[in-house]
């Protein structure tokens, strides 16, 4: 009897440590069970955040691969401030700002992909501004004098034969609600504005169309394979280096989102004013289609960024922070 209950004792503890291991070598090779790596990604408020508000509702859900921490920024300072401050893993930012904190942190950051195209419209309150010709003699209102709006005009009025100033009047105003005002006001007739502006402008105003894509026209007059971009993903060098495949994964979750904001801007909508990278879901979802919204990855980025780079540098080489970027500022596998 004594020797019965010794093997029963002997047998349930072969069995305990039988379920102790395999318990532990489920734990292992369960996907469900590794740690995600923390990623801390910064964006900003507008058409640069909103390729990235499906993958801001897939975290709230924890179904995304790497464990992110979204903040939001108000203004290209403030994200600026943040990424000197290294508080940052991933950010998207304007393509010029990229170049800015590449050369001013002597290459501690790189871009990783193109995600936003040109978001830059004119807008006419009539028909007679059909092409760029169209506005030799005309008064245009515009914003962003002396930075990356107004030097995407100038290229773009140069390259079809017109002089700004000469040519063509362009009265600068400092924010784009006061320009916004004018057009619906009738206190102006032809002015330039981003998205989400343009569609709260036509929005509120039917009256008043999209008369030229200055993303269109860019690609009308270049030859380079270059493009009007003016948003990218940029990532910190420490971060790629040591965290490939959490990056690896961002790129393709980030990519998933964008495509995801062309393919159903209704429900994009909703989570950019859950999120508040566009506040309004009537506005973002209207604007969604017109902002260009990719992801664009390796040679092809690099070809797009470096020709928009070049024409900022040739307008005033302090847009890009002093000099053109080295070919280090590119994240290429």
């Amino acid at each position: 009897m004594k020797k019965i209950r010794k093997i029963v004792v002997v047998l349930m503890a072969l069995c305990l440590a039988a379920a102790m291991l395999a318990g532990c070598v489920t734990g292992t090779n369960d996907p469900a069970e590794e740690k995600k790596t923390q990623v801390r990604v910064l964006t900003l408020k507008g058409p640069t955040g909103l390729g990235m508000v499906q993958l801001m509702e897939k975290n709230a859900n924890g179904t995304t691969a790497n464990d992110y921490s979204f903040t939001v920024c108000g203004s290209p300072d403030e994200i600026k401030t943040e990424i000197l401050a290294g508080r940052y893993d991933i950010a998207a930012v304007p393509v010029n700002l990229a170049s800015v904190l590449y050369n001013k942190t002597e290459g501690a950051l790189k871009i990783a992909a193109v995600n936003t195209l040109g978001v830059l419209y004119v807008l006419e309150n009539g028909e007679t501004i059909n092409s760029v010709a169209d506005l030799k003699g005309k008064t245009i209102g515009a914003t962003g004098q002396g930075s990356t709006p107004e030097y995407v005009l100038n290229y773009i009025l140069r390259a079809n034969g017109l002089e700004p100033g000469v040519d063509v009047t362009v009265e600068y105003y400092a924010e784009h609600e006061e320009l916004a005002k004018r057009l619906i006001g009738g206190l102006c007739d032809i002015g330039m504005l981003p998205q989400p502006n343009v569609t709260a402008v036509t929005t509120k105003k039917p009256e008043i169309r999209i008369a030229l894509d200055l993303t269109e026209e860019w690609g009308k007059v270049d030859t380079t394979g270059s493009a009007l971009t003016q948003g990218c993903v940029v990532v910190s060098k420490e971060f790629a280096e040591n965290n490939e495949k959490a990056l690896d994964d961002f790129l393709a979750e980030y990519r998933v989102s964008a495509e995801f904001a062309n393919s159903d801007p209704a429900t994009a909508g909703q989570y950019s004013a859950k999120f508040e990278v566009v506040p309004d879901a009537a506005v973002a979802t209207a604007a969604i289609p017109k902002c260009n919204i990719c992801c664009i990855t390796g040679e092809e980025m690099k070809t797009k960024v470096s020709g928009m780079l070049s024409v900022l540098f040739s307008a005033d080489p302090k847009s890009v922070g002093g000099k053109l970027p080295d070919e280090g500022i590119y994240y290429n596998k």
